[in-house]
């Protein structure tokens, strides 16, 4: 998730948090780098990851019943996806081939990788794990172990960064890692919860130019981190580079003599970590736009329409302790990446108004939720589920933008919920420093009224004045106590009632059966040799074929299979889905829709042979499926009579090819 705000000297206009003390500097609100001195791990540090790691279990909780036959309810392709992902990382690594593109899936043209959702970031590290235990375990416990990392980064950028507060941190931190949006995308996209390095990179950013600071060792370690988290998700971090170019914008605005300041050594070592990032990825990024099966674009623009529906803001998210399942039917079928409910809207809106006119990071996180809750509406503004004839900010950009024409404006509501998230902290920590500023108080109060009755006593028209006025100013600085002690517990009421709805449910799941035992147990090895390829009925695709591609996950990538779940170019060089219909594909798929056997003529048959032969493929193989009877027939009327082998159906095409 794009963390928007970390400078330590924003968190208010006259004092910053991190260093009280700090000289003034020439704006007249500190330094502008004011240093906090380092703080080492404590038991509230541990208590808080432990937690996070809690919620992580908690959401992958329905994986972990059943971890080898369940996979995402809501979008079991694109889990299976992944699965298959992990094992191309173990299998890259294992015999050492580049794994920016792979052989193993849409045999015989391949993937690439990098024009996909690889996450080599992942896969290639978490390698021996798929080895040891299978890409199902390796894709459970990356989902929890991902989304509880985001979080407990986020906690470290609010702690050390931001807040005083440790449990201000706690609760920014907690819904950085697990807001509605980043939970829905957990079902079957772990790319999309994989932000643990996005605060790092943030506080990085906004730690640039300070005095004091090399620009080299920061340029070095802020390229060091682009280039890593280009291999995880790319998406996410062109989402949080236009949220940092937000909050600089912001920043500059409202303090241009600082930001003059560290002008220069910003740009410096911004410029050494962008070359240093496009050095080391230089290879890899022109491999994804003009290597082997790279692709301009999505036929259509899907993406560009996908919109956030304004009703979606203050909906409860489906996966939520207060979501339901039925606001599906209007809104969200597709995504749901703001979903904050109304509880924490009305929150976050006093907070804003009572934040604002004290909190330079306040008004930067207004700016960044007004832009981006603007730029997620997409090119038509909807209302509950109805599209309205108001245009919106996307109906002015074209489809064919580099970059963005592969963006999903509803995705821009991330970037809404990351500040929220360091709003929900800035609130909670200016709560924790009114009861500090209260309690101060006590003493000078105690004093006044001491002298007012000392004053009293003594019976002087003088002493009577002085206790008079000693009297009214502590009445004064004891009703403000009294008004802050109501502030403190109504504050944090307000706060945990607002973000308790949101608190994840474990991710729905559901049971698919295993791969054949002719499959798992290596009987089809007779029949593949080395060059040709396992024709698997039906054939993977993007709409069906889900429990045969993971039969090439499930072993390893141990053979080739024709078609898949990725995206690739068609004729024209657009990206689509799966790989082109070849003839053969297409009559297996309309049979399966259809449930009965169509004519079929010796085209059919010549069409078949040719396509396998295209395939390179050596046998064709059905398993247990609900439309195994018609699809044995029609293999039977195309290739001839199947063979029974162990428990599937096997066609030797290996006459027939050649």
């Amino acid at each position: 998730m794009a963390v928007p705000v970390v400078d330590p000297s924003l968190n208010s206009d006259s004092v910053p948090v991190a260093a009280q003390a700090a000289p003034a500097g020439p704006d007249g609100a500190g330094t502008g780098t004011p240093r906090r001195p380092r703080r080492r791990p404590t038991r509230a540090d541990a208590l808080a990851i432990g937690a996070y790691v809690l919620l992580g279990v908690l959401v992958c909780l329905n994986y972990w019943g059943d971890v080898q036959h369940r996979v995402s309810s809501h979008l079991p392709t694109d889990h299976s996806w992944f699965e298959w992902l992990f094992s191309h990382g173990a299998y890259s690594l294992r015999h050492l081939e580049n794994p920016l593109f792979s052989m193993r899936q849409n045999a015989p043209d391949g993937v690439n990788m990098m024009a996909n959702t690889s996450v080599l970031g992942a896969t290639l590290p978490l390698a021996p794990v798929t080895w040891l235990f299978g890409p199902q375990v390796t894709y459970a416990l990356y989902l929890g172990g991902a989304l509880a990392a985001t979080a407990g980064t986020s906690y470290w950028m609010l702690s050390r960064h931001l807040v005083r507060s440790r449990a201000a941190a706690f609760i920014g931190g907690a819904f950085l890692g697990f807001a509605p949006g980043i939970v829905h995308h957990a079902n079957g996209q772990p790319n999309f919860v994989s932000n643990y390095l996005l605060p790092v990179i943030v506080a990085r950013v906004l730690r640039l130019g300070e005095p004091g600071r090399s620009w080299r060792r920061d340029g070095v370690v802020l390229g060091l981190l682009v280039a890593y988290q280009i291999f995880i998700n790319e998406e996410m971090l062109l989402l949080t580079a236009l949220g940092l170019l937000v909050v600089v914008a912001a920043y500059a605005v409202q303090r241009p003599r600082a930001a003059r300041q560290r002008a220069g050594g910003f740009l410096a070592a911004l410029g050494l970590g962008g070359g240093l990032t496009l050095l080391l990825t230089a290879y890899p990024i022109w491999f994804q736009f003009n290597g082997p099966q790279s692709y301009r674009g999505l036929q259509g623009g899907v993406f560009h329409n996908w919109g956030e529906d304004l009703v979606a803001f203050v909906t409860f998210a489906r996966d939520t302790a207060a979501g339901d399942e039925a606001v599906e039917k209007t809104i969200g079928l597709t995504e749901q990446n703001s979903w904050f409910g109304w509880p924490l809207v009305l929150v976050a809106l006093v907070a804003l108004v009572l934040l604002v006119r004290r909190s330079l990071a306040a008004r930067i996180v207004a700016v960044l939720v007004v832009v981006f809750t603007v730029a997620s509406i997409g090119p038509v503004v909807r209302f509950d589920g109805a599209e309205t004839t108001i245009d919106g900010p996307w109906a002015y950009i074209s489809d064919d933008l580099p970059l963005v024409e592969m963006m999903m404006p509803t995705r821009m509501a991330l970037v809404v919920a990351a500040a929220l998230g360091v709003l929900l902290a800035l609130a909670w920590d200016a709560l924790a420093r009114t009861a500090q500023a209260a309690g101060a108080r006590t003493g000078p109060t105690a004093g006044s009224t001491a002298g007012s009755t000392a004053g009293s006593t003594a019976g002087s028209t003088a002493g009577s004045t002085a206790g008079s006025t000693a009297g009214s100013a502590a009445g004064s600085a004891a009703g403000q106590a009294r008004a802050r002690r109501w502030l403190r517990p109504v504050g944090y009421a307000a706060v945990t009632l607002a973000v308790l709805p949101l608190v994840p449910r474990p991710l729905p799941a559901q049971q698919i059966d295993p791969p054949p035992r002719f499959i798992t147990a290596g009987g089809w090895r007779p029949y593949v040799p080395a060059g040709r390829t396992l024709v698997p009925v039906p054939i993977p695709s993007n709409v069906h074929g889900l429990p045969t591609l993971r039969w090439s996950a499930l072993t390893g990538h141990a053979f080739p299979i024709p078609g898949g779940y990725f995206i690739g170019p068609n004729a024209d060089g657009e990206g689509v889905f799966g790989a082109p219909n070849r003839p053969t594909s297409t009559l297996v798929y309309s049979t399966m829709d259809a449930g009965t056997l169509p004519p079929l003529t010796d085209e059919n048959r010549r069409q078949a042979v040719e396509d396998l032969r295209y395939w390179k493929a050596s046998v064709v193989v059905l398993g247990a499926h609900p439309r195994e009877a018609v699809l044995r027939d029609l293999m039977t009327a195309l290739l001839g009579p199947a063979r029974r082998v162990d428990d599937v159906w096997l066609w030797d095409v290996r006459p027939l090819v050649g």
